[in-house]
């Protein structure tokens, strides 16, 4: 069983939607039933945070949410390049496109792991203490 590139992507993309489907109602959900309890819905529970810069900063959060997705992106390719090697069935181009997925996708994770560390690191240096 041969997958496509169109295969990939529509499973990545499912897989997207899935996350999506399952995180976004339960935030609305939150943010409804706070806003009927008479808590303020725009801040909650007052850990929104509000610096730009720091520990606990937007900029923080936003790199963090994107290096995790980059992360669960490339644990995906991992399972995927698994599965085709599994069914390559001894096809040397089967095989080697399998190979080149989990090779791609063990770089993505070290990358994703390197830019933590890089962008921890240098926000470290430049926020006071």
């Amino acid at each position: 069983m041969k997958m496509s590139k169109k295969a990939l992507a529509g499973l990545a993309g499912s897989t997207a939607l899935a996350l999506v489907a399952v995180f976004i109602p339960s935030g609305t959900v939150l943010a409804q039933n706070a806003a009927q309890d008479g808590v303020n819905a725009a801040n909650p529970g007052g850990d929104v945070p509000t610096t730009l810069f720091g520990s606990d900063s937007i900029f923080t959060t936003i790199v963090n949410v994107l290096l995790f997705i980059i992360g669960a992106i490339s644990v995906i390719m991992l399972i995927i390049g698994g599965i085709r090697y599994t069914i390559s069935a001894g096809d040397s181009g089967n095989v080697t496109a399998a190979k080149n997925t989990i090779m791609y996708a063990l770089i993505g994770l070290i990358i994703a792991f390197l830019a933590f560390a890089v962008v921890n690191w240098v926000l470290g240096a430049i926020t006071p203490a």
